[in-house]
């Protein structure tokens, strides 16, 4: 007969065990807060107003503040925007051309060919103020056929306008092979003379249809959070990301409606990656302002 082991003793073992597992995860969980608390520092907000570099920390990526970085579609009416003030809170826009061949004909956002409605309005605007401008087209082929016709109408569309980069928007299933259409999209942009493509994609989406970064110049990724409209979380991810997407529920001044708000991956070199993707920054003429022996000066 074996020897029947106590009860208090079964409960001090489990004690133990529960306590090593409740420190294991207050350490675990203070790390992760400490580097979300390192990442936040990088992070562009909302109040923050738009801020240049003078010409002798050009080289400098610790003194570079960007502002968030918005996209935007017809779903955002330009009869809505001040683009005088809005500019002067983002660093740089990505503007939707093309909605997809399979969008609704009733779309007060798109035209039935799938031409967003505004998209001229919003790059002319933005470029007017200076606002460095990417472009975007919303991935709907249901063949290589019809991805590499999506490409044709995006590039037509978008190129006259010498946008800063072109990204591909993967959001659904649109076909059996994903990875085959996506490529031939890429492809075909390239082949019509796009040097910089993108593509946006959720990290899940990735994985379940097996899309793949590769031939890619940048990657874009969603991540939300909570989605509160500030910046909460790094995504969940192991892919080599430059542009998180970090909110659907952003606010600026200048519209009054929400926005999506994105940042450089403040994990990377933010000069070096937001030149990449949007030029080189100019450095904005500033105004010489009179003043007193009795006035301070402030920064700005």
């Amino acid at each position: 007969m074996r020897k029947r082991i106590k009860p208090i003793v079964v409960y001090v073992v489990l004690a133990l065990l529960g306590l090593a597992l409740v420190i294991a995860n207050i350490h675990n969980t203070s790390k992760q807060q400490a580097h979300l608390q390192n990442v936040k520092s990088a992070i562009p907000y909302a109040t923050t107003p738009k801020t240049t570099t003078s010409s002798t920390s050009s080289s400098s990526d610790e003194e570079l503040i960007l502002n968030p970085i918005i996209d935007l579609s017809g779903w955002q009416l330009p009869q809505d925007i001040d683009y005088d003030v809005l500019s002067n809170h983002i660093s740089g826009a990505i503007v939707r051309v093309f909605g997809g061949s399979l969008i609704s004909k009733d779309s007060n956002a798109a035209s039935s060919n799938g031409v967003d409605k505004s998209f001229k309005t919003h790059i002319k605007e933005l470029k007017k103020r200076d606002v460095p401008v990417a472009v975007y087209s919303y991935a709907q082929g249901t063949s290589v056929k019809e991805m590499k016709e999506e490409a044709r109408i995006f590039y037509k569309n978008a190129s006259p306008y010498k946008p800063t980069y072109y990204w591909i928007d993967v959001e659904e299933e649109t076909m059996s092979n994903m990875e085959q259409g996506v490529q031939a999209f890429l492809a075909e942009l390239k082949r019509l003379g796009a040097e910089n493509v993108g593509l946006y994609i959720g990290a899940y989406f990735m994985l379940e249809q097996e899309v793949s970064t590769k031939n890619f110049d940048a990657v874009w990724i969603p991540a939300y959070g909570t989605d509160s409209g500030y910046y909460e979380a790094l995504p969940n991810t192991e892919i080599d990301y430059d542009l998180h997407q970090y909110t659907s529920q952003g606010s600026l001044p200048g519209f009054d409606n929400i926005l999506d708000l994105n940042q450089i991956n403040p994990e990377k070199n933010k000069r070096k990656t937001f030149e990449k993707l949007f030029g080189k920054i100019k450095q904005k003429p500033t105004k010489n302002k009179k003043t007193t022996s009795t006035s301070s000066s402030s920064s700005q």
